[in-house]
């Protein structure tokens, strides 16, 4: 069950990072006009009261979602810059690396690790 729900969130890395970000904006910015006292969406007194809550939930949900974006993104550029070398002896120095990377990415990067493998005849 573990291993499904961790490949579900490797697959669906990029929306489930961006859909993060925005619920952290989102709840930060309600936390901060609610603190400030400035009622700009007109909330109920009851969500007001709830005001700190959602500034510190919202501020850890940001920084956890442009955390996983960024990891996304440097582990993306990195895989694809190694994978786009012609040189053997280049991809054999950063196999490993391009191994572990390839697990934290989508299974299109996977499958493009496999083929240029193949391609230099590499086990």
């Amino acid at each position: 069950m573990a291993g499904k729900i961790s490949n579900f969130f490797i697959e669906f890395t990029l929306p489930f990072s961006i859909i993060l970000t925005i619920v952290g904006l989102i709840l930060f910015l309600i936390g901060v006009t609610s603190v400030m006292e400035i009622n700009i969406l007109n909330l109920s007194a009851d969500v007001l009261n709830w005001n700190i809550y959602f500034l510190i939930i919202g501020f850890f949900v940001l920084i956890g979602g442009v955390y996983y974006l960024f990891s996304y993104y440097k582990n993306r550029k990195f895989m694809l810059d190694e994978i786009a070398t012609n040189k053997r002896s280049e991809l054999l120095k950063m196999h490993s690396e391009l191994k572990i990377t390839a697990k934290k990415l989508p299974s299109k990067y996977r499958n493009m690790l496999k083929e240029k493998e193949k391609e230099f005849k590499i086990k």
